[in-house]
């Protein structure tokens, strides 16, 4: 029976073991009565499970049960006291029965216990409890009997409860420790056996087991040394003395097995990790091997585009995401190996170091193939962009020529032709580079079949080496159309320039050698089959501009020819000195001044008709009025001198 499964009854205190002794070194039970009723089944279990506490040399010494019936009614002093005659007969030497003062004198006189001593099997007295000491020593009485005895009841419970737990459990441990070390040292050659120990584990913690036998150890060692509140020591209770060695043992034993488990534990965690980490290795072998290799295996084509190549680069990359994880668990590992290697046994070492190897290998052997295939498609890509460059510059270059030219002058001719130049020097630079990006595309291409793990790959590098010469090659013969037709523009603009130089000239020379330049640019024209100013309309003009010209200076020299006779006549009269009239006798001069004056004046008015009925100004009006307002002015000065000339001849005759 265990204190645990009738905790609720032993707490009530129906019965208890104080510790104490009579002079005949039995144990003394006590069994205080309360005003409350007494539940005989209850004070039955609790005396059962007190009585089966002490060893058999204890018991053959026999008890002392004292019944406190100072708080209950003789019925049921007198049914617990004919209880233990039931309970415990042979075990009970002397029962004391305490009495309250005068309060079951008549009663007592129906019922003799002395009279009933060879019935009952043991001695039963009634006695006050000031009384007790003649039969029991003050020391071994409790407190509530005048003792000196300290007791604590839920003390001592919580200690049972204890004790017993740990009892239960280091007894069981002990067992399952034992199956376990015994299990594995028969069974460390077979397979099947390991694997069951391997699941098998000790149903309790075996530090917590530890730790609470040594607690308890601790506690019972110190009660033996710990003196009452009196200072009187005293006696540990006899389960107490009894617990102590028990609980040794239970510690001796559980530490022997404890430390063969954890070897034993040891061992099985070495062999587990080292299982654990030689099935994860074969696991990322298998993949890298399998899988792996095989998704590098199908990818082998470099594109036709720079879309095409990013979209092998998109999915090499989720090649390399997957093979990342893998490696991961490499770099684990190897940690895991280089940490078993150092601190390893020497049969275990070869086996690790042969795990290591075949890992590095085979990681070190897939990462190379992935940076190889990352490197190639990189390549790729960078070739088909300079391919992609190169032909939008043969693209703008073929536009270009396509277009008709049309320059306005000599300058414009130049400037074109040296785009040209400059645009052909570019895809020069650009073909250049589009063959180095090529060639070494090439080299990586010829070092692929290196790790494809005998796998035929001359189709599959067949084909990325006919694409790249292809797109080479028709590189090289658009750039070629694009200079033969470089080269005639740039005939045909050389030519332009000589005849834009020979309309300048004809612009700027006679209208004779004019007209034989002309000429020769209508030849010059048919013969490049272009369009220009000399092609029909230049010559015509020509003749239109000279006829103007030549009107324009007629009339030039003729308002020039008479503004010079005007203004020299006219500076002559007015230079002339009034004192000599003689030389103004013919007034005829002066009207004949004022009729050239207003005849110029006229002229200045009045435009150049050419014969196409067009009209031209000489000068800007403002020019113009500027020129007539000096004629005007000269007049009225010639005006003025022939009032001044005339004004004498009026005034000789009255005097």
């Amino acid at each position: 029976m265990e204190a645990s499964a009738i905790l609720p009854i032993l707490k009530k205190k129906l019965a208890f073991l104080s510790g104490g002794k009579d002079r005949r070194s039995g144990l003394i039970l006590t069994i205080p009565l309360c005003l409350e009723q007494t539940s005989m089944d209850e004070l039955s279990v609790t005396l059962d499970y007190l009585l089966s506490i002490p060893s058999e040399k204890c018991k053959a010494r026999g008890f002392t049960v004292i019944v406190d019936g100072r708080k209950s009614q003789w019925n049921v002093v007198k049914t617990v006291v004919l209880m233990l005659q039931n309970v415990v007969p042979a075990e009970v030497s002397l029962v004391c029965v305490v009495k309250p003062d005068e309060f079951w004198d008549k009663k007592v006189t129906h019922f003799c216990f002395w009279k009933e001593k060879d019935r009952l099997g043991f001695e039963v007295i009634l006695v006050s409890a000031n009384k007790l000491t003649r039969y029991i020593e003050p020391c071994q009485l409790t407190e509530d009997f005048g003792g000196t005895l300290t007791y604590d009841h839920m003390d001592w419970l919580n200690k049972r409860l204890v004790f017993e737990k740990f009892t239960k459990e280091s007894t069981s441990l002990l067992d399952e420790l034992a199956l376990i070390n015994n299990g594995s040292d028969k069974g460390n050659q077979q397979e099947k056996d390991r694997s069951i120990d391997l699941n098998f584990l000790p149903s309790v913690d075996p530090e917590t087991v530890l730790q609470t036998g040594h607690e308890l150890l601790s506690e019972l060692q110190q009660r033996r040394f710990n003196g009452s509140d009196g200072g009187v020591s005293w006696s540990p209770m006899d389960d107490e003395l009894l617990a102590q060695p028990q609980v040794m043992k239970l510690l001796d034993s559980l530490r022997e097995q404890y430390t063969r488990y954890q070897e034993v534990c040891r061992q099985r965690s070495k062999r587990t990790q080292l299982e654990e980490i030689q099935q994860k290795v074969m696991q990322v072998v298998n993949w890298l091997e399998g899988p792996g290799s095989e998704q590098l295996r199908t990818q082998w084509g470099i594109g036709d585009s720079i879309r095409a190549s990013q979209a092998l680069q998109q999915k090499h990359e989720e090649i390399e995401s997957q093979h990342s994880e893998w490696f991961a668990v490499y770099v684990e590992l190897n940690q895991q190996i280089a940490a078993l290697l150092n601190a390893g046994d020497e049969e275990d070492l070869v086996e690790l170091k042969a795990l290591q190897q075949q890992l590095s290998d085979v990681c070190y052997r897939q990462a190379s193939q992935l940076e190889f295939r990352q490197n190639l498609l990189q390549a790729a890509l960078e070739f088909h962009s300079v391919a992609q460059d190169l032909s939008q510059q043969l693209d703008g270059l073929l536009g270009m020529l396509c277009v008709d030219v049309a320059p306005a002058d000599g300058a414009s001719i130049q400037q074109t032709l040296k785009l040209l130049e400059e645009k052909l020097k570019s895809v020069d630079l650009g073909l250049q580079g589009l063959r180095e990006k090529g060639q070494s595309l090439l080299d990586q291409i010829s070092n692929q079949a290196s790790w494809a793990y005998g796998k035929d790959v001359t189709i599959e590098n067949k084909e990325n080496v006919d694409h790249i010469q292809g797109v080479m090659e028709d590189m090289q013969l658009r750039k070629q159309r694009c200079e033969d037709m470089v080269d005639v523009r740039r005939l045909k603009m050389l030519q332009m320039v000589q005849l834009f130089k020979c309309e300048e000239d004809a612009a700027q020379s006679t209208y004779d050698y004019g007209r034989q330049l002309l000429q020769a640019t209508v030849v010059l024209c048919q013969s490049l089959r272009c369009t220009s100013r000399s092609s029909g309309d230049t010559l015509p003009r020509l003749n239109r501009v000279w006829k103007q010209f030549t009107l324009t200076s007629e009339e030039r020299v003729q308002r020039l020819e008479t503004a010079v006779a005007f203004h020299s006549s006219a500076e002559k009269i007015l230079q002339e000195c009034p004192e000599q009239p003689e030389a103004f006798n013919e007034m005829e001069q002066f009207d004949e001044i004022e009729a050239v004056g207003k005849s110029l004046l006229d002229r200045l008015t009045v435009p150049v008709v050419y014969p196409d009925g067009s009209e031209q100004y000489f000068g800007s009006p403002s020019d113009m009025a500027s020129a007539a307002e000096h004629i005007r002015e000269k007049m009225k000065l010639v005006s003025l001198k022939k009032q001044q000339l005339r004004q004498p001849e009026a005034t000789t005759p009255e005097s």
